[in-house]
């Protein structure tokens, strides 16, 4: 195995406190500002509403498009671009209608009254034409059927409908979901002049593109906020139980512990730094649980294991011993990890934002708690039960050893003793 460091001798220990001074500053600083901002901020996933995902040709005017669903009634909607360090030029918007307290009809007529808007505001003006970027494959291949441009014979349906795929295909893959010059239609598979001209003579291209909507209820989102407060909360119980049953329970409290403290720094992150809690971040919270304990439980075992090698030395110091035999393992590991989470975070897009941006933190603030919180806790456990001054592997291992030697010191003959 690599090692980083030869013998390292750091007093993990003896840092404690600093360690939970630095704990209670990010809990402060993260669920404060969670307390004045009202809670979290929440997904559609968990609050309900109405997501529209548009593409334009051009970078759209914010304001503009602001001004046009204020006029349908959508003063409060949020609005977010999607640009990012992978795409620095993508003119994709996400427009958000809030739902809380709605039901399903009001939020469908929340999505009509936002795309009555883009039209407003964005679509086609002085033309009776459909707009190309947003037909579909059946009205597409309807048309192409009636004009008949390839003057088809037999089979003229099932003709079309391949070629009006392969054209919404090209719209969708080569251009991005927005055409913006009927000739780059060309440049695909059977499009021949006649097919061309029939799609510019019945088609007109709009500015944007709907590229997905989503429609969430108040109900169903309170329905899944609930589901993922008992899921995470399962995942630290059986946690606790594997961590009690194969270490002692003291272990399982402590691990589990600090896996709480690595979510709720995480949650505090993600309100000072306005992202949303969605279920992919939920998932990603959940993969952060695992990853946390599985390095702390790497801890505990070699500190087990040290127990029954060091027993003249304190307790502490075979904690600090167990962590620095770990600590090449730990950092390779978790580094590697924080790059690929990294990278991910990056370039990964707007869609897996929040769910990264939750890896990227949960990793360094996991780490840390394994040796930093985790470890200390069952230090100051065993010194609160007088523990301090023997190693033994917890306090039913101490309690067994000194019943070992009163038994002995009775056996032992008269000179002996």
């Amino acid at each position: 195995m690599i090692e980083l460091f030869k013998q390292p001798n750091i007093d993990w220990m003896g840092k404690a406190k600093y360690f939970f001074v630095l704990s209670g500053i990010l809990l402060l600083a993260g669920w404060t500002s969670i307390f004045f901002k009202g809670g979290l901020r929440y997904g559609i996933d968990f609050k309900g509403g109405t997501n529209v995902d548009v593409r334009f040709a051009q970078a759209p005017d914010i304001d503009r498009l602001r001004s046009g669903l204020a006029a349908q009634g959508l003063g409060n909607t949020e609005i977010q671009s999607a640009r990012d360090i992978a795409n620095p030029n993508s003119n994709e918007v996400l427009i958000f209608v809030e739902g809380r307290g709605q039901d399903e009809q009001t939020l469908q007529a929340s999505r009509e009254k936002v795309l009555s808007a883009l039209n407003a505001t964005y679509g086609l003006s002085g033309s009776n034409k459909a707009d190309f970027n947003s037909a579909t494959l059946s009205s597409l291949a309807a048309v192409l059927t009636e004009k008949d441009p390839l003057v088809l014979s037999v089979n003229a349906a099932d003709r079309y409908q391949q070629l009006s795929r392969k054209l919404l295909d090209y719209r969708d893959k080569n251009a991005n979901g927005v055409l913006t010059n009927f000739d780059d239609l060309a440049k695909g598979d059977g499009v021949t002049p006649a097919v061309l001209a029939a799609v510019k003579n019945s088609y007109a291209l709009g500015p944007f593109a709907i590229r997905n909507v989503e429609v969430v209820g108040p109900k169903v989102g309170a329905e899944l906020r609930r589901q993922a407060i008992f899921v995470t909360l399962y995942a630290l119980g059986g946690m606790l139980v594997y961590i009690a049953f194969r270490f002692e329970w003291v272990y399982g409290a402590a691990a589990v512990l600090a896996v709480f403290h690595d979510v709720l720094i995480t949650l505090g992150f993600f309100s000072l730094l306005h992202f949303e809690i969605s279920l992919t971040v939920i998932a990603a919270l959940l993969t952060l649980v695992g990853y946390s304990m599985n390095d702390t439980i790497v801890i505990f075992d070699r500190i087990r294991e040290n127990n029954r090698l060091l027993r003249k030395e304190s307790f502490a110091d075979v904690v600090n011993k167990s962590i620095n035999q770990t600590l090449s393992r730990t950092i390779l590991t978790s580094g590697l990890t924080f790059l690929t989470v990294l990278v991910l975070f990056l370039m990964g897009g707007q869609v897996l934002r929040a769910f990264s941006f939750a890896l990227v933190v949960g990793i360094v603030v996991g780490t840390y708690s394994s040796f930093g919180i985790a470890a200390p806790l069952v230090v100051a456990w065993n010194r609160w039960r007088g523990q301090g001054a023997a190693a033994g592997p917890g306090p039913a291992a101490g309690n067994k050893a000194r019943g070992s030697e009163n038994v002995a010191g009775r056996l032992a003959p008269a000179g002996r003793r």
